[in-house]
């Protein structure tokens, strides 16, 4: 799952973690990708909520991109978005990564 957006954190040198948590009250799963590692603790997370169709194959209901522990996530419908945000913010990432590389 996010095959595209773990290319793409590869390709940028950005360090990330995958887990899987499946919720007692609510029939969806839920996949986190945790991302960012900043003091030794990932700070920024995906959290795709996904379910699966009578065929078998993952349906992506919603994804949440939280930076920072923010409050009010940026919620996308499907992974093209997620990866065009990105994209378009791709320069942040690369300098807090070199800075970090600059002070370890």
């Amino acid at each position: 799952m996010l095959r595209k957006t773990k290319n793409f954190l590869k390709a940028n040198n950005v360090d990330y973690m995958k887990e899987h948590v499946n919720p007692l009250m609510i029939p969806d799963k839920v996949y986190v990708l945790k991302f960012g590692k900043k003091d030794g603790e990932y700070n920024n997370r995906f959290i795709v909520e996904h379910s699966y169709t009578w065929t078998g194959r993952i349906k992506i209901n919603k994804i949440s991109l939280r930076l920072h522990g923010q409050k009010h996530p940026r919620e996308f419908k499907n992974e093209a978005q997620l990866l065009h945000y990105l994209k378009k913010h791709v320069k942040h990432y690369a300098k807090t990564l070199k800075r970090n590389v600059q002070t370890n």
